[in-house]
């Protein structure tokens, strides 16, 4: 298990985050369009995933309008923001934000928290996944994974996608 902060608290997490130079695990996340969209759909891409708790908090907003914004230079690669939240709320989030350039998913009927090692096993926000950023390559290769230490910091974008 790995271990984030909330406000201070220690939060242990269901597991560890896929290392850097491995497969990444194949994934079920479902589109605010209430699509499956899989790891192996996207092959042949890059993939980012913006793992975080709920969209409808202040740093997980923030977290996905930066990728948002940055995702718009990014040839062949897919963002993908990661939560617990209900399909409907990433279309309603990405609606009045604007977003465009991210696609929002669900972990709702998906076992990705623990395939990836992110759900916060304790704690308040017990069940959501922690904040993280994992960089996947065309073939299905890690080449960037980051446990944010606490959950109300930022990911370090630049060191995310120096990788691509």
């Amino acid at each position: 298990m790995a271990q984030v902060t909330l406000r201070g608290n220690p939060i242990a997490t269901s597991g560890e985050l896929p290392a850097v130079g491995s497969k990444a695990p194949d994934f079920a996340l479902i589109t605010s369009g209430m699509e499956t969209v899989s790891l192996g759909d996207l092959a042949g891409s890059r993939v980012v995933l913006n793992i975080s708790p709920s969209v409808d908090t202040a740093v997980c907003a923030t977290a996905v309008r930066s990728f948002n914004e940055r995702a718009i230079d990014l040839e062949d690669t897919k963002v993908l923001t990661v939560t617990a939240d209900l399909p409907f709320a990433h279309a309603r989030f990405c609606g009045a934000e604007g977003i465009e350039n991210v696609t929002g998913t669900s972990t709702f009927r998906s076992d990705f928290p623990d395939v990836y090692g992110v759900r916060m096993v304790e704690g308040p926000l017990a069940d959501l996944c922690a904040r993280a950023v994992v960089v996947i390559d065309r073939d299905g290769t890690v080449i960037h994974s980051q446990l944010v230490p606490s959950v109300g910091e930022e990911p370090d974008y630049d060191a995310a996608l120096a990788v691509l």
